[in-house]
């Protein structure tokens, strides 16, 4: 049965979520601050609101794709926001990649007015935003959680409940720290390979099918050649950018700080997105790194 859905957040992840909502049958009402986002969101068959906190007072379900914590924070619990106009029983998707403090805060504020919300970060990037391919990493209820699940299989492939509010962040954080961490390890043995003469391809199919195998080499080779699918032979085009890695891991080590866990390669490995990012490298694809690696 098709429902009344609000978007807020069309850019690059949520304007092709949005789209496919609105494939499936949804009439899929979309507000985001820029003109050129809402235009698309209309292109591609769905309603422009003229803000939140109309878009709350008319969706059954609202999808937010959001920057940051403090923008999630603002557009649920501030003035003209979600939570003071959207209708009871309205279900609440946040999709937004943010600290897990903000997301718990702002479940615990939906959950004093009776309304389910789940955060529900994604992994997959824009094409699998396009595809409909994403991951969700979902946090919430058992009962936000099936209510949520039908919309999330629109637009994801993986749909895994992490456990409770706030568990969505936690596991897209400690995913994508996995993958800073290993992407820098791969990218040194690169340059250690360069170094001492070996050919790129032959480390390639030694480690591939070694102990040293892992998703960053297999799937996401960070030097041209091996793996013709990489950014490395898109001169690095994103994928995912250098900044997006290092906003993660930000969010991976403040985390870290407030529980008291020692994540000394994750701290490295934010240190070093940072230099990157400060270098020239923010847009660039995160396997990037590996020119800065070389010193180039």
């Amino acid at each position: 049965m098709a429902s009344t859905i609000g978007f807020i957040g069309l850019g690059n992840m949520g304007g092709p979520m949005a789209a496919n909502l609105v494939k499936a049958g949804h009439r899929v009402i979309g507000f985001d601050l820029s003109g050129d986002a809402m235009s698309a969101h209309a292109d591609a068959g769905g309603e422009k609101a003229g803000g939140v906190a109309e878009l709350a007072a008319a969706a059954e379900v609202v999808v937010t794709m959001l920057p940051a914590g403090k923008h999630v924070r603002q557009i649920y619990q501030g003035e003209g926001g979600i939570l003071e106009n959207a209708k009871a029983g309205t279900l609440l998707i946040d999709s937004s990649t943010i600290d897990v403090d903000s997301a718990r805060v702002v479940s615990a504020a939906a959950a004093e007015q009776g309304l389910a919300m789940v955060d529900a970060p994604v992994s997959g990037g824009v094409g699998g935003a396009t595809a409909g391919t994403l991951t969700f990493m979902v946090g919430g209820s058992d009962e936000g959680f099936a209510a949520a699940k039908p919309f999330l299989d629109i637009m994801g492939k993986t749909i895994v409940h992490a456990g409770g509010a706030g568990n969505g962040q936690a596991a897209k954080i400690c995913n994508n720290m996995i993958l800073g961490i290993s992407m820098i390890g791969v990218c040194e043995a690169f340059v250690l390979a360069e170094k001492l003469g070996l050919d790129a391809q032959k480390l390639f199919d030694i480690s591939s099918t070694a102990s040293g195998q892992c998703w960053s080499l297999t799937s996401y080779c960070p030097v041209p050649g091996p793996l013709p699918s990489s950014p490395a032979n898109r001169d690095y085009q994103p994928g995912f950018a250098a900044e997006m890695m290092l906003k993660d891991l930000k969010l991976a080590q403040e985390a870290a700080n407030s529980s008291g866990a020692a994540t000394p390669l994750g701290a490295e490995a934010a240190a070093l997105y940072a230099l990157f990012c400060n270098s020239g490298g923010e847009g660039t694809d995160f396997s990037g790194i590996v020119k800065f690696l070389r010193g180039t």
